[in-house]
């Protein structure tokens, strides 16, 4: 069964960097585009970042645009996310997720940007 397993999240102040890291597993990782969402507290998952198959192309929400970077290594079947000029507002919980929707995604991480 699809697997995916995040970490690298942690407490962080405004400004700072972070990568994430997604282990995935039970699905052919290199036929799928990958996809990072999030859920601050009281909000409605929030799509961040999709990467393609090879790397190739990816895409970002505006909220994170110039900020994030998404990239993959499929070799090791994992899935990242460099977070870079962190925002209190960025405080959530990340998942990876073969969807858009989030539909099929992790346990996630927790990000706390926090002075």
């Amino acid at each position: 069964q699809v697997q995916l397993v995040e970490s690298g999240g942690g407490v962080v102040q405004p400004g700072g960097s972070l990568r994430l890291s997604c282990a995935a597993s039970g699905f052919t990782f290199y036929y799928s585009w990958m996809h990072w969402v999030r859920q601050a507290p009281g909000k409605e998952l929030e799509w961040l970042s999709g990467i393609d198959r090879i790397g190739g192309r990816t895409e970002y929400a505006e909220s994170v645009k110039g900020r994030f970077t998404i990239s993959r290594d499929n070799a090791k079947n994992m899935l990242y996310l460099e977070m870079n000029t962190l925002k209190s507002e960025d405080t959530a919980v990340y998942y990876c997720a073969k969807d858009r929707k989030g539909t099929e995604r992790g346990q996630g991480t927790q990000v706390t940007v926090s002075l």
